[in-house]
């Protein structure tokens, strides 16, 4: 394993810091981070996990303001819209500069050429790259781009306009997810000439914060601070992702000062760190859902009340006190009470397996009867211990007759089977991207019931669809919330999965970091971050 000259070895980084913060030694701030990245092209994943080993390195046309929901200029420094919704004219920075990886240096700064590029690659299936690793752009089509984009043009050199087949309010805080990096063309062209397309997804280029430097799968990716970028500058000189999957692991490498900074502790362990006086604990309420997702194409889930007996089945109570230990809230609705919009009249279905019983035989269904339930093998911030979680799930299945055989894969396949619809039963969860009601309620569109897309239940009821696009032509958003509610309703009746609970995200770092603000979408971002 290598590191930055400034970190031989992870053993190290505790008096590696103390140097650091004498002045006697470059800056490292580690990070141990819970997976390893698919790759590091944004608009090829899924996963936060990716999401946040690339984010060092891209920049996109709109920001989220660090630590905030608030969208902000990022590679654009202006926009105007059209008075009818459907144009957005964008004016990039003058001087943006990409980064030089091993075998490539750019000759210019950023340019429209790039912004086209980087939409035409996931949009037109001509595009020379469209095929690279896969081709697989799920973002972009659950976003409603693959479908809904007329134009993407330049206009001069510094001016991009984008034109939509209708109005769609979200467009700027889609803008600002990591599906829409911006990327170098000119590194695309260079690799092309030289027969390396499949190096573009691996070496990133881009105009961020830091530039790349090397990855060793499952181990370590390696990141320098780039001096020339135009926004919010890195304060450290170097950034490490420490691959450490195991929640114990990670904690173990805190204590020892082996990592400055780690997400999804295990919530067991969060009394003991916050006593730690050399550990700092931040929270916040989590702009998620975690759910079990009933695969509507699989008989006998095709039928509602085969869906509601499921969900009647769970004891949510049970999963709220053992799993999370109170670092959660249980949920009814996919989106989050801290979103407007959230229809707080529905009600939750009662445990009662009694009644689940009465449901499946009204379905015609006979039990015992076989079920696969999937669980995903890692820990995210909606899901602290889904194995747990399942075993539990399978135990409250066998009181109504119904056998659960437990299921699971590598992340990344697990992901992939998932969205191709293998599963009869699954679970996952979602992180909000955006701040926007429309975030989760995607999730149900027809759009992304598609193999491959984000709809895990692949269940499209033309109702919820319709209220779906007619909420994104709105820019009133009384009238927004009044069709999200009507969807909700919609939702709970049809109970296309079984909403478990929204967490409480923690984050745990050491005390000599400064400047970290947690991000209400669970990302993780390190310019501003410094080491006292």
């Amino acid at each position: 394993m290598s590191y930055p000259r400034s970190t031989p070895s992870l053993p190290r980084l505790a008096a590696l810091a103390l140097l650091a913060a004498a002045g006697v030694q470059a800056k490292t701030l580690v990070y141990c981070s819970e997976g390893s990245p698919e790759n590091f092209t944004p608009a090829l994943n899924t996963t936060g996990t990716s999401f946040d080993a690339a984010r060092p390195v891209y920049d996109r046309l709109t920001h989220f303001t660090r630590g905030s929901t608030q969208v902000e200029p990022g590679l654009a420094e202006s926009w105007t819209i059209s008075p009818d919704g459907k144009t957005y004219t964008f004016k990039l920075r003058a001087g943006v500069k990409f980064h030089s990886v091993t075998g490539f240096t750019p000759t210019r700064d950023l340019n429209a050429d790039d912004v086209v590029w980087s939409f035409e690659r996931q949009w037109k299936p001509e595009h020379p790259y469209a095929k690279v690793s896969g081709g697989k752009y799920d973002y972009f089509a659950d976003m409603g781009f693959k479908d809904g984009l007329v134009a993407v043009e330049k206009v001069d050199p510094l001016t991009v306009r984008i034109t939509l087949k209708a109005p769609n309010v979200t467009m700027l805080p889609n803008l600002a997810m990591d599906f829409a990096a911006i990327h170098s063309a000119e590194y695309a062209e260079a690799l092309a000439k030289a027969n390396k397309k499949e190096q573009f997804d691996q070496v990133p280029v881009g105009t961020g914060p830091f530039s790349f430097i090397t990855y060793q799968k499952d181990a370590v990716i390696r990141y320098k601070a780039n001096k020339a970028y135009w926004g919010e500058k890195a304060l450290v000189d170097d950034l490490v992702y420490a691959i450490t999957p195991d929640a114990t692991a990670r904690y173990s490498k805190l204590k020892a000062g082996e990592c400055h900074l780690s997400g999804y502790p295990r919530p067991a362990d969060l009394p003991e760190m916050q006593k730690d006086p050399a550990l700092k604990v931040t929270n916040l309420p989590g702009l998620n859902i975690a759910y079990w997702s009933f695969n509507t194409q699989k008989p006998p889930f095709d039928k509602k009340e085969v869906r509601q007996a499921f969900t009647m089945a769970i004891d949510k109570a049970a999963i709220l006190k053992e799993v999370y230990l109170g670092a959660g809230t249980p949920a009814k609705n996919l989106m989050p009470p801290t979103l407007w919009g959230y229809n707080d009249k529905v009600q939750d279905w009662p445990h009662d397996p009694a009644k689940a019983k009465e449901l499946l035989a009204k379905a015609g269904v006979k039990t015992p009867m076989d079920v696969d339930l999937w669980y995903m093998p890692v820990q995210r911030p909606y899901n602290p211990n889904a194995k747990r979680m399942a075993e539990m799930m399978q135990a409250d299945l066998a009181k109504i007759g119904v056998n659960a055989k437990l299921v699971t894969y590598e992340w990344g396949e697990y992901r992939k089977r998932l969205q191709q619809g293998e599963h009869m039963t699954g679970m996952l969860g979602w992180n909000g991207d955006n701040g926007d009601p429309d975030n989760f309620f995607f999730l149900h569109g027809c759009d992304a019931a598609r193999p491959g897309g984000q709809n895990l239940s692949k269940w499209c009821n033309k109702p919820f669809d319709e209220r779906l696009e007619k909420a994104r032509t709105l820019t009133d958003n009384k009238a927004r919330a009044k069709l999200y509610e009507e969807m909700q309703a919609i939702e709970h009746e049809e109970a296309p999965d079984f909403k478990i609970a929204h967490s409480v995200v923690y984050e745990v770092m050491r005390k000599e970091v400064t400047g970290y603000k947690q991000s209400p979408f669970n990302t993780h971002e390190f310019k501003g971050v410094d080491l006292k």
